[in-house]
């Protein structure tokens, strides 16, 4: 019997490392989640012990972690009965660092990068409608409903959550992982895009569309929007990538990044 494997995009964001033992990991992990907005402003984290715990790393690893997310501004650390690690940004610094991580990729390795996510993110579609319940359907949708603000970082919240909810609901846990492990690499990047207010618009209407064949258990429409959203999304960013290396704006028009 095929393993079942449903835990919700938050809990996915905390599965076990692949290769344990090395802080970047662990702070990449989490300042995506931060970003996609899986991670809330104020939201306090599991303890250094948990954390560890659950990422299968040392503790040391995730205290050196930790300290790499305050040195980003995305966390504080507080002391005390109440104290703990506590997330206190999810916009102000992500415009630089993203940018930076943009330059620092060619466009031949961003095109791949768009090659291999699409199709992860394919079949992760295309197996939701075969085997999402009606209440996984009803899940999925409610990522849709229930945004977590406004504007561009609302946007990439919602947009984060929607991709790894419909991750989840391919039940194959290796699926999940590796869609993790590509969400954490280039998930942000290729959320810039919702800076643009129409971009927004479109991957919003167009995430209403693939929950909706989900629901209908339509694996080749939910597998052929998910294609059709990603050549979107790369198409921006690559023009994006050049009008910055040109010494343009990151973004064509007047948006809120």
């Amino acid at each position: 019997m095929e393993p079942q494997l449903r835990p919700g995009a938050r809990e996915a964001i905390f599965a076990q490392l692949d290769e344990a033992g090395r802080a970047e990991q662990v702070a990449r992990r989490l300042t995506d989640a931060i970003i996609l907005g899986v991670l809330t402003p104020g939201e306090r984290l599991p303890s250094e012990q948990e954390l560890a715990r659950r990422f299968g790393v040392a503790l040391i690893t995730v205290r050196d972690a930790l300290v790499m997310l305050r040195d980003a501004a995305l966390v504080e650390t507080r002391r005390g009965r109440e104290g703990g690690s506590f997330v206190i940004q999810t916009d102000a610094p992500h415009g630089t660092l993203l940018q930076s991580r943009l330059r620092g990729l060619a466009q031949v390795e961003l095109s791949d990068l768009f090659v291999y996510f699409s199709t992860i993110l394919e079949g992760c579609a295309e197996r939701a409608a075969l085997r999402a319940s009606p209440a996984d359907a009803d899940r999925l949708r409610g990522w849709l409903h229930t945004a977590p603000g406004s504007g561009a970082a609302g946007a990439r919240a919602t947009a984060g959550g929607f991709l790894l909810e419909l991750a989840v609901l391919s039940q194959s846990p290796r699926l999940v992982r590796e869609h993790i492990r590509l969400q954490a690499e280039f998930g942000p990047l290729l959320l810039l895009a919702l800076g643009d207010p129409q971009a927004r618009d479109r991957v919003a209407a167009g995430n209403r569309e693939i929950a909706a064949a989900i629901a209908r258990g339509e694996p080749l429409a939910a597998r052929t929007l998910v294609a059709d959203q990603a050549r979107e999304l790369s198409e921006w960013l690559l023009a994006a990538k050049t009008r910055t290396e040109r010494g343009g704006p990151l973004y064509a028009a007047v948006a809120t990044a």
